[in-house]
């Protein structure tokens, strides 16, 4: 069957299973007549199983290695069980700390922030994981550039699609061929500032910005 079929029986996107199949968890034949990824009721299953286990949190290399038969279904979830009470342990540990901090009345304009700084310090040294800052804010910073520059891009793309297909519908009527390339090449060149543009922007977050927030 197609992967659109296989898309509509497993509840699974195209997009998600072409990534399963990269990471070697799911591996359909091809049909010979067109090349195309022919799927198998197994392979169905297998995405089925694939998809519990994921929608349970179970990392994919350990789904890997229960499909290779290294690690046990029991085995698995046991440690994926002790992985989980871990996190629990974690986010309770984290949820006391706010409280206390709550439970002080203080407000913001008044807080003793080295204090509570020092003490999750020594909490992170007894094992407790707090935010990473410094992957979590800075990643969050490359949204916002990127998605406006492939918006634009693909603005400046159209441009230049509808520009050439006007030339070939009328021919006989299009302007000089330096005046249409001149016409091209000034969304083209727009295109290459903004790529410039957002690569000194990504630099900066991975520079200053970057540094600035792995100080706190």
């Amino acid at each position: 069957m197609k992967i659109n079929e296989v898309e509509q029986l497993v509840g699974v996107t195209k997009r998600n299973i072409r990534f399963y199949e990269k990471e070697g968890l799911l591996t359909p034949g091809r049909n010979a007549d067109n090349g195309y990824r022919d799927y198998t009721d197994a392979d169905v299953d297998a995405l089925r199983k694939i998809k519990l286990l994921r929608k349970l949190d179970v990392p994919m290399e350990e789904i890997r290695r229960m499909q290779q038969g290294v690690l046990t279904l029991d085995d698995g979830l046991r440690r994926h069980i002790i992985q989980l009470e871990r996190e629990q342990a974690n986010l309770a540990t984290i949820r006391t700390l706010c409280q206390t901090l709550a439970d002080t009345g203080q407000q913001l304009a008044g807080l003793d922030a080295d204090r509570w700084l020092a003490e999750m310090a020594r909490m992170e040294g007894e094992g407790t994981r707090f935010v990473n800052i410094r992957k979590k804010d800075t990643v969050t910073r490359y949204a916002g550039p990127v998605i406006a520059a492939l918006v634009f891009i693909a603005l400046m793309a159209g441009l230049i699609v509808l520009m050439a297909w006007g030339l070939t519908v009328d021919p006989e009527d299009a302007p000089p061929l330096g005046l249409l390339i001149f016409l091209i090449a000034i969304p083209g060149v727009l295109i290459i500032g903004v790529l410039l543009a957002l690569w000194q922007r990504i630099r900066q977050i991975q520079g200053g910005e970057e540094d600035a927030a792995s100080k706190y």
